[in-house]
């Protein structure tokens, strides 16, 4: 591995360990020549997917594309680099875990604006006004206002007490 600032080719490894759901290794290495600490991220090499764009243009999925957006979108609001790492991850493993070697970049917004509307909703606005290309305030309006009803709709099924409870294998209702 050739050191990042010296450009010597040998370095020992510190330490390893599984990241990303053992998807991906980190290893923290040191240079030989330098003595200077880096590290590097060692993932598994997947057949190629292409990200189809609107206009039918085809280019290589790229999860730093997806990661920028997200930095965008999260701009001073509470949300860490790690969970948005973790979005990135998880939208990767979708859609290398599809088998199709297409797919689609709505379909990649989709996935990632999901994952976004569950951790922050301001930045979840930010990205679907980019992904969406609204084109007037009304859009953003009535994007806000679905956002608002699922959100609502969602508390409100979290609030609902079930109506039949299972113990022991049996089924009974509550009163």
């Amino acid at each position: 591995m050739k050191c990042p600032y010296c450009a010597h080719e040998e370095s020992k490894v510190l330490d390893s360990r599984p990241v990303e759901d053992g998807s991906s290794i980190r290893r923290r290495r040191e240079c030989l020549q330098c003595g200077r600490r880096f590290t590097t991220y060692e993932r598994m090499d997947h057949v190629p997917v292409m990200a189809v764009k609107r206009d039918g243009r085809r280019e290589p999925f790229d999860r730093t594309k997806i990661l920028k957006g997200l930095v965008l979108a999260c701009g001073k609001r509470p949300v860490s680099m790690d969970d948005l790492e973790r979005i990135v991850s998880d939208v990767e493993r979708d859609v290398m875990n599809r088998g199709e070697h297409e797919v689609s970049t709505l379909q990649i917004g989709a996935m990632v604006m999901e994952r976004l509307r569950q951790l922050d909703d301001v930045a979840y606005v930010r990205f679907a006004s980019e992904h969406r290309r609204f084109r007037d305030v009304d859009m953003l309006v009535e994007e806000a206002a679905t956002f608002k009803e699922r959100k609502r709709r969602e508390d409100e099924m979290r609030d609902q007490v079930p109506l039949l409870t299972v113990e022991a294998g049996s089924t009974k209702t509550t009163k």
